[in-house]
């Protein structure tokens, strides 16, 4: 790591923006050094409030030489337009969660890469938390033994909320409901800690009384290539639960956060589960683990940092984001076959055949 701040620039100054702005100023690995929004005010009142000087407009951002990357928190339709003008400009682009909101697009982000000589990085942050990385730790020395099931819910009241003048009311925007907002997190996760997806099968349900056009209740199956078998729920009307269970031969890892500090890691070890459960002993003789403090938001950015400073992708790469698009896809896919498996690898064929 250098001790010079890869100097950024940030696209889209909404809620979230706030929250990696406030990441990046704990870190010495980068600095924000400008943001941009079509609306003067935004980046008048993003300035004001988070001392970031606005750029007047797109390209005065991307001329600016000492900038190398360009972080984009716009919504999810425009990561596409607006990565494809950062890659142009030879800036390295992170985008947030999902890559993009079609697989088609989010082929096409991945392959701003060789063509323009740059790297994308992907903000899935989830798989980056201390408690995922203990986690992973565990299975690769063989402390679970042979790990073949994997458990993972993510679920807030969401559709509890919803009205007609949400984006998250429109299945056009929200396909699947709690499906694409929430269980993409844990499908990049599941990735992360038992390898390669290969088949997704799932079923969902809509009970919120507000009557939004999205479902609100998800179940998906997963088969891995190895032969492990995961499922991830999410429900759209409950309290917010953010939890993973990983079952080996040897024992298994529970790890859970209170999804009220999502927007703070720096703070989710103060209130986070974690133990292992060993051999035959039962769930009285779990061992808790300490979770050592971390925060995912200023590690994903310090991972794209490095990219900016090295040009080589880091862990959070294009591919994996794609991947998480296509297990939603699929899931998507099977809702519409009555809860039939649908392969990984059929959804990715149809994504490239479709760009041409």
């Amino acid at each position: 790591m250098s001790s010079t701040p890869v100097k950024v620039g940030i696209v889209g100054l909404g809620r979230w923006a706030k929250v990696l702005t406030r990441a990046a100023s704990n870190s010495q690995q980068l600095k924000i050094v400008a943001g941009y929004s079509r609306s003067e005010e935004k980046r008048l009142a993003f300035q004001q409030e988070m001392g970031v000087p606005a750029a007047p407009d797109m390209n005065s951002l991307l001329s600016n030489p000492d900038i190398k990357g360009v972080i984009l928190t716009v919504p999810n339709e425009q990561h596409l337009p607006v990565a494809t003008e950062v890659a142009k400009a030879g800036k390295h682009v992170y985008t947030e969660k999902p890559i993009a909101s079609t697989l088609k697009d989010g082929l096409e982000i991945a392959a701003l890469q060789q063509k323009y000589g740059i790297t994308v990085t992907v903000g899935h942050s989830a798989r980056l938390m201390a408690g995922m990385r203990k986690i992973r730790e565990a299975i690769d020395s063989g402390e679970l033994g042979r790990v073949a099931f994997l458990e993972a819910n993510f679920s807030n009241e969401r559709a509890l909320e919803l009205t007609p003048k949400t984006w998250r009311w429109y299945k056009a925007k929200a396909p699947g409901g709690p499906l694409s907002q929430l269980a993409i997190h844990m499908f990049d996760v599941l990735h992360y800690l038992g390898g390669e997806i290969a088949e997704a099968s799932a079923m969902a349900s809509k009970l919120s009384p507000v009557g939004a056009e999205v479902d609100d209740q998800s179940m998906t199956l997963l088969k891995f290539t190895d032969g492990k078998v995961g499922y991830v729920g999410s429900c759209w009307t409950s309290p917010g639960v953010f939890a993973v269970r990983v079952f080996g031969s040897k024992g298994l890892m529970h790890y859970e956060i209170d999804f009220g500090t999502w927007d703070t890691p720096e703070k989710l070890h103060e209130t986070s589960t974690l133990y292992i459960q060993r051999g035959k002993d039962g769930y009285a003789k779990r061992q808790e683990l300490k979770v050592p403090q971390s925060d995912m938001f200023r590690t994903e950015l310090e991972m794209f940092a490095e990219s900016c400073r090295t040009g080589q992708p880091g862990e959070l790469t294009a591919e994996n984001g794609n991947i998480a698009v296509a297990v939603v896809n699929a899931a998507l896919r099977s809702l519409e076959k009555n809860g039939q498996y649908v392969r990984i690898a059929d959804i990715l064929a149809e994504a490239r055949k479709s760009r041409g």
